[in-house]
């Protein structure tokens, strides 16, 4: 009986220790998979912080870029209508530079000139250029024939006077320059009736222009 009761005693006790030991397994288990869970929230977390923050980087770098855009139309507009207004003037000193007065003193035509010259210097600092006319060949992108004449010691369609000075302002046309034309001349290798239509065209214009003024 004493034997029966020793051996019920040692069963009882391996048992609560392994009872024991199998709690103690799981209780030291528990709390490494409740920190890799809360370390994996973290991490995603973390990465949707991340993508937020390039998403409102780029949100602002966009912002930026558009506001610098919206600044240099609205200035280049501005410049490009101050200029515009300002070429009347300029065509007027050239007038009265080119037809000079031989009765108005030297030093009166000087003072013209130097007016000029700064006047052309300030607007040419703001990114106006001179349409180039002399023994060229009509270009309709740059260019209004007003006249056409008929010479055959030029080349087709070259230019023959500048009747109006036309410019630029930064590479893009502010005004086209006013000129007559030969034609049936020296043909050159340019495409023919493009430029014959384009100053049928300009001639049209100009004649029309006449008529209502």
């Amino acid at each position: 009986m004493e034997n029966e009761k020793d051996n019920r005693q040692s069963e009882a006790a391996e048992q609560s220790a392994e009872s024991e030991s199998m709690g103690t397994e799981s209780a030291s288990k528990s709390p490494l998979a409740g920190e890799a869970a809360a370390y994996q929230k973290l991490l995603q977390e973390k990465q949707e912080l991340y993508e937020r923050l390039l998403r409102k980087q780029a949100e602002v770098e966009n912002f930026r870029k558009r506001i610098q855009r919206e600044k240099e139309e609205f200035l280049q507009h501005a410049t490009s209508d101050l200029v515009r207004a300002l070429l009347p003037t300029l065509d007027g000193f050239e007038r009265a530079l080119k037809h000079r007065d031989a009765k108005v003193p030297e030093q009166f035509y000087k003072g013209i000139e130097l007016i000029y010259k700064q006047l052309a210097d300030v607007l040419g600092r703001a990114g106006l250029t001179p349409i180039e006319t002399a023994g060229k060949i009509f270009d309709p992108h740059l260019h209004q024939a007003v006249e056409t004449v008929e010479s055959q010691e030029h080349r087709d369609h070259e230019i023959l006077e500048e009747l109006q000075k036309g410019y630029k302002l930064r590479q893009r046309l502010l005004r086209p320059a006013i000129v007559r034309v030969a034609v049936g001349g020296r043909r050159s290798g340019d495409d023919h009736g493009t430029r014959e239509r384009a100053l049928a065209e300009d001639a049209a214009e100009a004649e029309s222009e006449a008529a209502e003024n």
